[in-house]
């Protein structure tokens, strides 16, 4: 059974129509509410991977559970169809476990945090945070075990509980939940900040609706979503074709040496709504590289795409899900069954959107970018220092962005647009970590008229002894490049032993040991080149090798154009060269993906990677059968 409302006052709310200036007054004051949830969650929590760089995401949804501001929408759908109770004035609950709340979260660490708003006895709306805990307990610090097969084995699992009855916390069930981590003050106090941070919410809430009456502030709220879905079905009838578009991206390994996993998707509309099918996509991994995608979930990131990409004026929210169907088939990559392990899903979620990416542009090749996002590179490191004391470093890398037809992709930038980077000061304060070295790899972006986002290299000195993650992809697939845009390069992780010993690490690896003066040379991956290289301005290419982004010999190879000793642009031999290049190359392609087969990729891997091709996932179906 969903969850049963209780309420007070049964009194339902009438629409009203509104004037533009107070719409536009409250819709600013809900985008207030929500930029404020967040200063009180990042000056109060106390992990990095919140406090410093950005891993929550707020929302504020109407009385139905539908986002109207936030970053990443759709917590309350799955969460309403799974939660078996009642759900009453003074309650806040807490989730973490994706199979109990239909994938409103999608991995362990993320502690979900929900809040009714009650005015007058009513319903009125919904506060909800979630945020990334350093640690949840499981097999590994860190809780994202590469090679766990059961999500039992990814650390402590909450259903979706009431953690608070009459604005009372429930603190025996919060000490048992803290009682299974390996960070229990700093969960704590994430936690006290998601909350407060949703307290935060709930009064201005109540604020608006005592200013202008609640009739008014639910109709500012219906207005909103309406407005988006208008805007949304515009959006998709100019830019969905109703012929089905084709596209398929690869997860490069799970860890366990089996791969690439393959994510594919056919998009068409009909009439007035686009549809979505990932028929094709390779079955569950036997690793934790799952991702329990909520439908309602690959909703929020379409349409947060297709507004950045076409009109980015739009205000996002959930108003436009009924414009579309998503058909996800069970046992796959994307579904799996349970208790298939999920904690390593970002690979899963960042590919989506390349796939989206590849989906959308076909359709309209204006607005194609390249690939990029492609996965959200996590770095751990543990263990106890000289002095007995424990230690524990979760953060998030970055990557190259992808070119896209309105201007480069951003260098060494997040997969979120919200997302920081953990300062390096900060890193060298609070752990025994030094950072040699800190640039974005000159060249790593794909060449294109519009250039791909440089990768970022890291190189870590570790000054005690201790045990090392890493998670990463894009090691043996290429971020592609699109409209004669070329690919990104890859992702390569070395570890240098204080002995002068090189070891290539695997983009998925746990338990690393390293000791005092080992060094670690992170290097993530860059984004794929939009548009012809040999069309980008020549100047532009100019001020990139200046700046660092491009060599001399990237500039002559990649965009032909020649520069002199003192580099000043030799026009003549630049057009020349220009000429000679594309003469060679041909008809630029849509999609250039840095191969034609994954066998044929897969029998160079060695060679360029020196690492050994991972074996075809589909050999593994039968272990997850059951």
């Amino acid at each position: 059974m969903p969850a049963k409302l209780i309420q007070t006052n049964n009194k339902e709310f009438k629409r009203k129509k509104l004037d533009p200036i107070t719409l536009d007054v409250i819709e600013n004051s809900m985008f207030s509410a929500r930029w404020e949830m967040d200063a009180v969650l990042f000056r109060t929590a106390m992990s990095p991977g919140i406090r410093e760089q950005g891993d929550e995401f707020p929302m504020i949804a109407n009385l139905d559970g539908k986002m109207v501001v936030g970053q990443f929408g759709s917590f309350i759908h799955g969460f309403k169809e799974a939660f078996d109770g009642t759900i009453e004035e003074g309650d806040m609950f807490l989730t973490n476990d994706p199979y109990a709340c239909n994938g409103a979260v999608s991995h362990a660490n993320d502690w979900l945090v929900l809040r009714p708003i009650f005015k007058d006895g009513r319903l009125i709306a919904y506060a909800a945070m979630f945020g990334h805990m350093t640690d949840v307990g499981g097999k590994v610090p860190g809780s994202l075990p590469t090679d766990a097969t059961q999500i039992f084995e990814e650390g402590v699992r909450v259903p979706p509980t009431k953690i608070f009855k009459d604005d009372v916390l429930q603190e025996e069930i919060l000490n048992i939940i803290l009682h299974n981590c390996r960070l229990p003050v700093w969960n704590k106090s994430d936690f006290n900040a998601i909350v407060a941070s949703i307290k935060t919410a709930e009064k201005r809430v109540l604020e608006m609706a005592n200013r202008f009456g609640d009739d008014t502030f639910y109709s500012a709220l219906e207005d909103l979503l309406d407005r988006n879905k208008k805007a949304m079905g515009k959006l998709i009838q100019t830019t969905v074709p109703t012929e089905k578009q084709y596209f398929e991206d690869y997860i490069c390994d799970d860890g366990l040496e089996m791969g690439p996993y393959k994510i594919k998707c056919a998009m068409w509309r009909e009439g007035k709504k686009v549809i979505f099918d990932f028929e094709g996509t390779d079955p569950q991994s036997i690793s934790s590289i799952n991702f329990l995608l909520n439908e309602e979930m690959f909703k929020m990131f379409c349409g947060v795409y297709m507004i950045m990409v076409f009109d980015p004026a739009i205000m996002f929210n959930d108003g436009f899900y009924d414009l579309m169907e998503v058909r996800i088939p069970q046992g796959t990559l994307l579904k799996p069954n349970y208790p298939a392990a999920l904690s390593c899903r970002t690979h899963a979620l960042g590919r989506i959107f390349d796939v989206l990416g590849g989906l959308l542009g076909q359709g309209s090749p204006d607005f194609l970018c390249g690939a990029g996002f492609s996965d959200s590179p996590h770095l751990m490191y543990s263990g106890y220092d000289k002095n007995g004391e424990w230690y524990q470093l979760y953060m998030i890398g970055f990557g190259g962005v992808p070119g896209k037809p309105m201007g480069d992709g951003p260098d060494g930038h997040s997969l979120w647009p919200g997302f920081t980077n953990v300062p390096n000061e900060f890193l060298e304060s609070y752990f025994p970590v030094v950072i040699e070295e800190y640039y974005t790899v000159p060249d790593s972006g794909g060449a294109g008229y519009n250039r791909g986002g440089n990768a970022l290299a890291t190189t870590y000195k570790f000054l005690e002894t201790g045990e090392v993650s890493i998670h990463d992809d894009r090691w043996l697939t290429y971020p592609w490049g699109v409209n004669g845009g070329l690919p990104g390069e890859r992702s390569t992780k070395t570890l240098v032993r204080k002995n002068g010993d090189t070891e290539l690490l695997q983009s998925k690896c746990d338990r690393i040991a390293v000791e005092e003066g080992d060094t670690l040379y992170h290097v993530t991956w860059g984004g794929g080149g939009c548009g012809d290289p040999f069309t980008r301005e020549p100047e532009r290419v100019q001020f990139d090798v200046d700046a660092g982004l491009v060599t001399r010999n990237g500039a002559k190879d990649n965009y032909g154009v020649v520069l002199r000793k003192d580099l000043s642009i030799n026009k003549a031999a630049t057009t020349k060269l220009r000429v000679e290049k594309m003469k060679l190359r041909g008809k630029p392609k849509l999609f250039d993906k840095g191969f034609s087969s994954i066998k044929e990729l897969k029998g160079r891997c060695k060679e360029e990677t020196g690492l050994e091709a991972p074996a075809d996932p589909k050999f593994q179906k039968w272990m997850t059968a059951s």
